[in-house]
This record gives structure tokens, sequence and C-alpha cells, in this order.
């Protein structure tokens, strides 16, 4: 008997949340190709993943445009094919209709008071559907970093604090709190704070429930967490890697905020340092150019070094579209985190680091010697994770 899944999308008339929903519906219509899902390649679609038509959709937002129009102005876009969203509307109108007015920072309401909110939209939904896991995924635009050295660590700190004001916890945590509190597995999705704390940690390992994060991992960094393991493979000595990232849409409007680009650039710096094991010279910038719309384009200068010391350089440029890039990495990991919520998993899953930027808790290697291991950010030795643990899971 099949089973049903939920999937709560925080953002969730968002270009990228709209392209997912659009996405699932085409699928399991049978009116496109999963390109891009790796749950769909061997050996991950021996796994009892939840097929495509058996995901409903839900979610939380802020604004009020409906998916059938925000599905619209991305077609206009050159994001969804018009041949197959003329096909949709009625899957994009069921998912609209579950969609729940999310919260706003600037409320003066004690915080509780919207995490029970929102938590009861969760359980609401679970009900009314019958189903057996939801899967919270956080696709909201990205928040300045916070300190978290301010905020409580335990989970029943955490409560009296919520109950007690109005601004302890930025959006994606109390998201995540939410989620927590009504049973849900979770993800993040974008670099925001979201679970990464201790108190929301400990409160998933109290309630048996799993979650991963953060950032997904969809263009230049997807290229760096190859290139990178090309060079330390081959004893190439990076000095620098310098990198200007242009966007426009939501993105490219939110990271004109400093705090947000700074939560953003940080995610994407953090493969560096890991692979290679020194830093290098050079940054990443961010800018919003309005004309790209839904497409971006990244361009990375490399400054490297050869025998005898000979200097010598790589560039390359990314384009794409950023929702095209993230949706099929959204249903891949719903799927993949339904399965391990199933099976008993809890606590961070380390074997979905392939699909993030900065994952939580990643995977470790010896490579720089047992007694200093490293986080591990190359796209190879993460999928050999994932793989690994699928075999596991399969048994």
């Amino acid at each position: 008997m099949a089973q049903r899944t939920g999937v709560w999308l925080v953002g969730a008339r968002g270009s990228v949340a709209t392209t997912v929903v659009a996405g699932a519906a085409a699928l399991a219509a049978g009116l496109a190709e999963p390109t891009g899902c790796v749950t769909e390649t061997e050996p991950l679609r021996r796994l009892p993943l939840p097929d495509f038509g058996d995901l409903v959709f839900g979610g939380h937002d802020i604004v009020a445009v409906p998916l059938r129009k925000r599905a619209e102005q991305l077609v206009a876009a050159g994001v969804l094919p018009a041949s197959v969203t003329a096909h949709l509307g009625a899957a994009l109108d069921t998912a609209d209709r579950e969609i729940r007015t999310g919260t706003r920072p600037a409320d003066d309401a004690p915080q509780a008071r919207h995490a029970d909110a929102l938590a009861a939209d969760l359980v609401s939904f679970r009900e009314r559907h019958n189903l057996d896991t939801v899967v919270v995924v956080n696709l909201s635009s990205t928040e300045p970093a916070v300190d978290e050295s301010a905020l409580p660590a335990d989970p029943e700190q955490l409560r009296r604090a919520l109950e007690d004001r109005a601004d302890i916890l930025p959006p994606s945590s109390l998201y995540a709190y939410a989620a927590l509190t009504a049973d849900c597995a979770y993800v993040d999705f974008t670099p925001s704070t979201g679970i990464r704390l201790p108190a929301l940690r400990s409160l998933a390992a109290a309630r048996r429930l799993p979650y991963s994060g953060r950032d997904g991992k969809t263009g230049e960094t997807l290229v760096k967490s190859v290139l990178a393991p090309m060079f330390t493979r081959r004893a190439l000595r990076v000095r620098s890697w310098s990198g200007t990232n242009l966007l426009g849409g939501g993105d490219g409007a939110t990271l004109r905020d400093p705090g947000a680009a700074r939560s953003k650039t940080e995610s994407k710096n953090q493969i560096l340092e890991s692979v290679l094991g020194h830093r290098v010279e050079g940054e990443t910038h961010i800018d919003d150019v309005p004309d790209f719309g839904e497409w971006k384009t990244a361009w990375d200068h490399i400054g490297f070094e050869g025998f005898l010391g000979v200097r010598m350089t790589m560039q390359f440029t990314w384009q794409g579209c950023d929702s095209a890039l993230a949706a099929p990495l959204v249903l891949d990991l719903v799927r993949l985190m339904a399965t391990a919520h199933r099976s008993g998993a809890s606590g961070p899953q380390t074997q979905l680091g392939f699909f993030f930027k900065d994952p939580v808790e990643p995977c470790v290697t010896a490579l720089a010697g047992p007694s200093h291991p490293r986080a591990e950010h190359g796209l190879d030795a993460q999928y050999r994770e994932l793989l690994g643990w699928a075999a596991s899971v399969a048994r």
C-alpha cells in the first residue's frame, strides 16, 4: 500500500517551491523526465522511496500570489515549460489551498503563540490527509546570521523565552521549532540559522526526529566541490580563488542586505579550506542584477602553483536557473528524509551532506591525519557516504 508523504514548504509561493510542486506533478503524470533527480538513478532508486504521485504539498508563506499565477510568471521567465504547466493547474490549485499564512518578524506577540500556530497547521495537514510522515523544507529568503551564544541552549529554557519574548528566534528557527514540536522531519535548504541551534538539536534528539541541511548546493559551489579535490589529488597548490555571482529575482533583492549576503558567502566559502587544508586568498562577491530575473551567472578565477613553482590559472563560468537546479534536489531530499524517518533514523542525517554547501554535522575525513579529522566537502566522498547509507537501508 502506498504511503502518502506530506511536503510542507516554508516559502511555499516562491520560485523554488512553485517549481517543486509543478515538477512533482509533471513527473507523477509522466509529462517529464526526472532529469536532475539523484533518487531516480541507480542504486538510490531501489530504496523504498515515496513515489512522486504520493507527495502531498502544503506550506507557509507571507505572500498571497496564488501558485497558478506564480507558475505563469515562471513560464514567462522561461523557467517552466508552458507545454507541461498547461496540464498542471489542478495540482497547483490543490497545493495552493494547503498554504497557510506564515510568521512575520515584526509581530509583537510572544513567539510561543506563533510557534504553536505554525505547529497546529502542520498537525492539521497531517491528520486531514492521513499522512504517516511530513517533511518540512525551509525554502524562504536568506536571513542575516544570529549570535547563537545569546540564545538559550536548553529546550525548556527556550520554551520559557518563547513565552516571554517576541524576538528570541529568527523566523527560520521558529519554523524549525514548530516542525519539531509537530513531530516532522526537517530540512534547511537555505543558509539561514534554522535548526542549527543547540536547543533545537536537543529537541530533535529528545523527539527522535531526523533533520538535515543547510544551503542547497546547486551551482558554483557544486563545481567547487569537484574542482577543489582535483587540485588536492594532483598535489597542485591553490593560492587564490575568487568568485563573482550575478543574480536577479527575489534572491538578488534579498542578498542586497549585507547581513544576508554575509550568511550566503560564508556558506559558499566553507568548502575550500576544508578540502584544500589551508586558507586561500580571494573572496566571493554577490551582486543583484534585476535584469537577470530568475537566472544567475557565477564566474570564478583560480590561481594555482605547479611543478617548480610555476604559476597557472583556471577560470570557469556557470550560468543557470536556480529554481530548475534546486527543485529536483528538494524532491530528492524529501524522498530520502521520508525514507530515513520511516526507518527510525533521528538526529543529523550526515549522509545527505552531498546536497549541501554547509552540512550540519558533516561526515568527516581523516585525510589530515587520524588525530585531525575535518569535515568532508568533496562531492565524490559525500556521494560514497550517501550510497553507503542507502545500502544499509536496503538491507
